[in-house]
């Protein structure tokens, strides 16, 4: 596993520690047919390159997001660090009879968006989020929240925490077939039928989009219109946003607070 070391490497000045990332590492014989009846993307992927999923509740609501790739005789799990621990519990209750072994590997998650060093991957979920590796952050910058959130919003990206709730939303209103995280044609796992019913038989009611903020207004804001609730406002960059919003009112000005919202 590719290691970075920044003493002397002057090809990775540019590279940021994300300090709210935590990777695991599932190890043993059954590790790939485990993960495969649990996430949303098709584990095999991870031989061609990192795989973005989630895991879902039976009744296929969001619990956890993570981005999926190949270690020494392992798939790891690069994962909000808030929700590791939450993961790791979730896996090892799936475990049975598994030949599977759940740990954390200690490692940081680094990040940058210039040339990309030997050994890192482009995030996949988009090319705009820049590079990852896996290795030894010390001596290396923490990544700027706000210029993150700002990248986030501009792109419709949903963070983990903010955007992303356990038991709140549902995969693809929130992005997830955009941002390459699930895979229609694999098998089943937990919360599949859901996910393919909203995906072929539905049309989303509901969704996060980009938005515009004018005037003062925090994550976590109501979002209404004439009073009927619409939405809720979450991350907040300038004078733009994230919202998840009811499709049939999020129409012309809506307020959050203090502030006038419309979609982008």
């Amino acid at each position: 596993m590719p290691i970075y070391t920044p003493k002397g490497d002057n090809n990775m000045t540019n590279a940021f520690t994300n300090a709210d990332r935590t990777v695991l590492r599932v190890a043993g014989a059954d590790r790939e047919s485990f993960l495969e009846g649990l996430v949303s993307n098709a584990v095999a992927r991870v031989a061609e390159g990192p795989v973005y999923a989630a895991m879902l509740s039976p009744q296929g609501k969001y619990l956890f997001d993570f981005i999926m790739s190949s270690g020494k005789d392992s798939i790891l799990l690069d994962v909000h660090t808030s929700r590791a621990a939450a993961l790791a519990q979730r896996l090892a209750m799936y475990r049975l009879r598994a030949d599977v072994e759940i740990t954390d590997t200690g490692l940081a998650v680094l990040q940058g968006f210039d040339a990309m060093p030997e050994g890192a991957f482009m995030d996949p979920r988009s090319d705009t989020l820049g590079w990852r590796m896996y290795g030894d952050g010390c001596g290396v910058p923490v990544l700027d929240t706000a210029a993150w959130d700002a990248l986030r919003v501009a792109h419709e990206i949903p963070e983990t925490g903010a955007e992303l709730l356990p038991d709140d939303c549902y995969i693809l209103e929130v992005g997830f077939e955009r941002l390459n995280g699930v895979d229609f044609r694999k098998g089943c796992y937990v919360g599949q039928e859901v996910t393919a019913r909203m995906k072929h038989k539905t049309e989303l009611k509901k969704g996060l989009v980009r938005v515009s903020v004018e005037g003062d207004a925090v994550a976590g804001t109501p979002i209404t219109v004439d009073g009927k609730p619409a939405g809720t406002l979450h991350t907040v960059s300038g004078d733009q946003g994230l919202a998840y919003l009811r499709f049939d009112r999020a129409k012309g000005d809506m307020q959050a607070g203090g502030a006038v919202i419309r979609r982008v």
